[in-house]
């Protein structure tokens, strides 16, 4: 009887344990974020430390190329949140969910100061690293070529590069330029020292005419790298994304995170648009919120 009850006793103890565990495990949000040194990598670093201030749900950044590996990676089930350019979730056909639109990404097109290239045209038979490998500006890049006249597979000599690489190429001459997208100062960039940002903003509109809706013209400022000029460019809007599988309970802790910790979550390179407010958050296009997501928006906001 007492070898039964120790049985039973300890069952039970397993059951529960395993239950709490599972619970810790719903609760776990594996976050793809980007390159370290960028504003994804920043972002959901910061997100992480207010959850765990907050004890609601745990964050654990994963640092990636970027948007396109960001969506794969939230396709096979690897995470189960991810940062990514409205125009690559645009092109996703994966069933995913929106948690908010939460900043605008700006396109940097980056070369010598004194070298010759003055504007994107300048750039055929050029060498241009347009982003890491899987992210989001490999896809925005050959598009801002496309509506510039350039086609990237024919007058363009393109690489992928991470960004450290990238910089260090721009910096020797092995590439006359680089292509990135994130917010402003980006530390990595040495702008205006070693080098300078191209004008962009003449292909916003152009990249809204043959691409849609998602391009804006924005202003870089002119005190955003110290001793820099204002520059204008293409702005993309980023959004944090959730599997379906993601729990109401974790979608709506990390929501209320988003509306009651916005100022807990700017990053240094975040001196451009951000949208962490109730009415901003919610314009994530045509990605569906989140059902946890949105019931927090509806108590918020109505």
């Amino acid at each position: 009887m007492i070898e039964r009850r120790k049985f039973l006793a300890l069952t039970v103890f397993g059951i529960a344990a395993g239950a709490a565990g599972c619970g810790r495990d719903a609760d776990r949000v594996r976050l793809a974020s980007g390159e370290v040194g960028g504003f994804y990598h920043a972002f959901a670093q910061l997100l992480a430390a207010v959850a765990a201030e907050a004890g609601t749900v745990r964050i654990e950044p994963v640092p990636t190329a970027g948007s396109q590996e960001n969506l794969a990676m939230l396709a096979s089930g690897e995470v189960n949140a991810a940062l990514a350019l409205a125009d690559s979730v645009r092109d996703e056909r994966e069933p995913m969910l929106a948690l908010g639109r939460v900043y605008e990404n700006y396109l940097q097109l980056a070369v010598q100061k004194d070298g010759p290239i003055q504007q994107v045209t300048d750039l055929r038979g050029a060498r241009v690293n347009l982003g890491a490998a899987g992210s989001g500006a490999a896809v925005t890049g050959e598009r801002l070529l496309w509506a510039a006249g350039l086609n990237p597979d024919v007058d363009v000599d393109i690489s992928h590069r991470p960004l450290r690489d990238a910089v260090a190429g721009v910096e020797s001459g092995e590439l006359d330029a680089l292509l990135w997208a994130g917010g402003v100062p980006t530390g990595v960039l040495d702008v205006p020292q070693q080098l300078r940002l191209v004008e962009l903003g003449d292909l916003a509109a152009p990249m809204r005419e043959r691409f849609g809706h998602l391009y804006d013209l924005v202003v870089i400022p002119a005190d955003a790298y110290e001793g820099g000029r204002a520059v204008h460019t293409v702005g993309v809007a980023n959004l944090l994304l959730a599997a379906p599988s993601m729990s109401d309970a974790a979608a709506g802790a990390i929501v209320n995170l988003l509306v009651s910790r916005a100022d807990r979550l700017v990053p240094a390179e975040a001196a451009g648009t951000q949208f962490l407010d109730t009415r901003q958050l919610i314009g994530t296009d045509s990605v569906p919120l989140h059902p946890g997501a949105a019931a927090v928006y509806r108590r918020r906001h109505g």
